[in-house]
């Protein structure tokens, strides 16, 4: 099944059941088919916020998950945490009813927008994505969005919108957003990452030159002048690319950038040309190509500076991404959704241009098979804080098949401490933190409750 074979089943009076369907991606995606005239059912494992919002559209949400949710389906669309041997799957598959991929039906829909905006990228991605949103939220083109995290403007990761655009945050991972259509293909930057899946570097940049070639001959490819993976994979492409970054030779340019608080100032070029006066909140050089990507984008589209300067002045940050947690006996705490080695590196850069008197960094290291692989980078990096604390590997969707456990890290990092919960965990920080410091929790899975912990004291 594809998207394409999506669209003959995605039709006024079908009836479609979503597995999974309180996740970020599948709850929009429940929203937009109800409202093309499709009877929409669902299942959970538990009840939220957004199931019951849900409800009140007159979706029908079930809690668990059993063959019988699925009687009258027409299609099935299932999340990517659903699996083959899931009861529903199970009784889809027996009855012969089509199952498809979230990321399937998502490619399908976008077909419905006359600018599809798909941003990709090892790093970055969430952030961009949100960034583009305040953008085009301010020129006030009311888009459909789809974010891997929480963005303040919408109180949410997604927003339906009625506008001709759709912005789509686009992962590689099992070349998922192979499955797009996009009309603008935005590449941040390509890094070895996911190698439980992908075979190398070179694989990967395969993956992301396809990705650039599902762009139309009225298209853009969007991508970064100063990453040479990036420059290598759309090497040749028979496309219209707008580049972006430091590099003199890119496009779309930042020049005169100055520190203005925890953010910066600069000026953007366009070929040479002022284009506009960015004032951000969000600190980093990394958060200035970020903004680089969106606002060459906004120029793809046509937008005059006005929006651009606007939605970006007003990006305070997405929910995990440098998000100010509060304090704790003089310390700010920070948390940050950093999980690979140079998000690390942009993250730790940043924290350190603040001028705070210590960097003390609590890291949970996100699946064996990344820690494993690239372990001496992670040590590298995390050897920069002036204090690491350890939490034990969030497995997610893997077993320690590899014998890699966080006090591997700890040993090769001075002063490098271990704890075995969150519980130690947040009172060693109590015990550490001072007035002047910089607290990080960091990774991708669940060190966020660490630092809520212990500003809540």
């Amino acid at each position: 099944m594809t998207a394409l074979d999506f669209e003959k089943y995605a039709v006024a009076g079908a009836h479609a059941h979503l597995v999974g369907v309180g996740g970020v991606s599948m709850s929009p995606l429940a929203e937009i088919l109800h409202g093309m005239g499709i009877k929409v059912t669902g299942s959970d494992i538990s009840e939220s916020k957004t199931i019951e919002r849900l409800r009140s559209l007159g979706i029908d949400v079930k809690i668990g998950h059993r063959a019988e949710n699925i009687e009258g389906a027409d299609f099935i669309v299932r999340t990517a945490a659903v699996h083959d041997d899931n009861p529903e799957i199970t009784a889809a598959r027996n009855a012969g009813i089509p199952v498809f991929e979230r990321t399937q039906a998502w490619g399908s829909m976008m077909r419905n927008y006359k600018n599809a905006l798909c941003i990709s990228g090892t790093h970055g991605k969430t952030t961009t994505t949100s960034m583009a949103t305040h953008i085009l939220t301010a020129a006030g083109q009311d888009p459909t969005v789809m974010i891997g995290g929480t963005l303040p403007l919408l109180g949410s990761g997604y927003r339906v919108g009625g506008g001709d655009t759709i912005i789509m945050e686009s992962c590689e991972y099992y070349n998922s957003f192979l499955s797009f259509f996009p009309t603008i293909s935005v590449i941040l930057n390509i890094d070895a990452d996911h190698l439980d899946y992908f075979k190398s570097i070179e694989d990967i940049k395969q993956s992301f030159r396809k990705f650039a070639c599902l762009v139309p001959p009225d298209g853009c490819i969007v991508a970064n002048a100063d990453d040479k993976n990036t420059m290598e994979a759309i090497s040749g492409l028979d496309r219209n690319i707008i580049t972006f970054g430091f590099s003199e030779n890119a496009d779309v340019r930042a020049v005169n950038v100055k520190s203005e608080g925890i953010g910066s100032i600069f000026d953007v070029l366009y070929k040479g040309e002022l284009y506009a006066h960015i004032s951000m909140k969000v600190p980093g050089h990394h958060n200035i190509t970020n903004a680089l990507a969106a606002t060459a984008a906004a120029i793809f589209l046509k937008l005059p500076a006005e929006p651009v300067e606007k939605g970006l002045y007003s990006f305070t940050g997405a929910g995990r991404r440098f998000e100010y947690k509060g304090e704790y006996k003089g310390a700010k705490v920070y948390d940050d959704y950093a999980h690979h080695p140079s998000e690390l590196k942009a993250l730790l850069s940043a924290a350190k241009s603040l001028g705070f008197k210590r960097l003390i960094v609590a890291f949970q290291p996100h699946t064996y098979s990344r820690t494993k692989a690239l372990f001496d980078d992670f040590v590298r990096e995390l050897a920069r804080a002036d204090k690491v604390f350890l939490a034990e590997i969030y497995a997610a969707r893997e077993d320690n098949e590899v014998g890699i456990y966080s006090r591997d890290l700890a040993e090769k990092i001075e002063g490098a401490e271990v704890c075995e919960n969150f519980e130690e965990l947040t009172k060693r920080l109590r015990e550490t933190a001072s007035d002047g410091d910089i607290i990080l929790t960091v990774g991708a899975g669940d060190i966020y409750k660490v630092g809520e912990a212990l500003v809540e004291k």
